[in-house]
């Protein structure tokens, strides 16, 4: 028997509950994983809150990483002993986007990680990065390729750009420290000046508090003697993308990756025609670009900025959290 989180249908923290399932041996070509740890994103939190909850019953959590305890006969790439994550779209591997919505998401459309034990095929996991424990290597399903294919898949960014984050969340992080380990500069907004000390703290450059300068576009494009920044890691949604758009180059990339702020706005199309802007839709990425980040992060010695780690069944209290904005970096539950 396993411990397993379950979510009812539609969602909601009341829907969450505690149980127990048996626990088969792995298919020929399945391993068998014992999770020790999962990450809290925004998706999770729209599926477990009810924001869009699932039709019906739903193991949750998108994101998990643990060590294989048992290989089925047909798998070799991987061993017992190896220490693994999971991937957000399990199907596709590599190539151009070929998944519409979250059907095959763990935690959404198919039972997530909010367990201890699992049955998963091999091109469902890549291996950890070295030397990261597993709160540390949960994150990377979810918002560290999110963030990693924004900057280096879907742009090719160097020592000579100028990137902006927004917030102190999982994947504008991410993307700090991805870009100052490249030489990049990065410009950061927030709502909290103790926020922007943290973010000072991990090499951010210049950083605007929101709350104080709603029109921080202002701020940016002073910073920048007029120009502009090359590209913008845009997780607030629709009540930040004027900002965004006038703070972005001409020509410049924005990445749409959150709806922190909702679902639907307005969009001043003049000027994103006259700065021939350039928005492209960011849904996590694909499993070859998460080894291609993994072996970035070994190669740079990174390590990811964790908040705070609840346990699994404290999962609720963990969302709770994660709705009060107190985080910095993410929230991860131990298993």
């Amino acid at each position: 028997m396993t411990r397993v989180i379950y979510l009812k249908a539609g969602g909601g923290y009341d829907s969450v509950f505690l149980g127990n399932e048996n626990v088969s041996d792995p298919k020929p070509d399945e391993v068998q994983v014992h999770l020790y740890a999962n990450s809290l994103n925004y998706h999770d939190f729209a599926v477990v809150s009810g924001v869009w909850g699932p039709s019906e019953q739903r193991v949750p959590m998108a994101d998990g990483a643990g060590e294989i305890i048992k290989v089925g006969s047909k798998v070799k790439d991987l061993k017992i002993g190896d220490h693994v994550c999971t991937t957000f779209f399990p199907n596709w591997l590599d190539g151009e986007p070929n998944v519409d919505g979250f059907q095959t998401v763990p935690g959404d459309g198919v039972d997530g990680y909010a367990r201890e034990i699992v049955n998963i095929p091999p091109n469902a996991l890549t291996k950890n990065p070295r030397n990261w424990t597993y709160e540390q290597a949960s994150t990377l399903t979810t918002a560290g390729l999110t963030a990693w294919r924004a900057l280096f898949e879907d742009f090719n960014l160097t020592e000579k750009h100028t990137i902006l984050i927004q917030g102190t969340g999982g994947v504008s992080i991410f993307a700090l420290q991805f870009a100052r380990s490249v030489g990049a500069k990065v410009i950061a907004t927030s709502s909290s000046d103790e926020k922007i000390q943290k973010l000072k703290s991990l090499g951010a450059d210049y950083c605007i508090n929101y709350k104080k300068h709603a029109k921080w576009s202002e701020g940016v494009l002073s910073y920048t003697k007029g120009r502009g920044v090359d590209h913008i890691i845009e997780v607030g949604g629709p009540e930040t993308l004027s900002e965004s758009i006038n703070s972005v180059k001409v020509g410049g990339h924005i990445s749409v990756i959150g709806i922190l702020s909702g679902l639907q706005g307005d969009l001043n199309f003049v000027n994103a025609l006259l700065k021939q802007v350039r928005l492209q839709g960011v849904l996590v990425g694909n499993r070859a670009q998460q080894l291609r980040m993994i072996e970035f992060i070994n190669e740079k010695q990174i390590f990811p900025i964790i908040d705070r780690t609840f346990k699994l069944e404290e999962i609720v209290s963990a969302f709770k959290y994660q709705e009060s904005n107190q985080h910095f970096g993410k929230i991860c539950l131990k298993i």
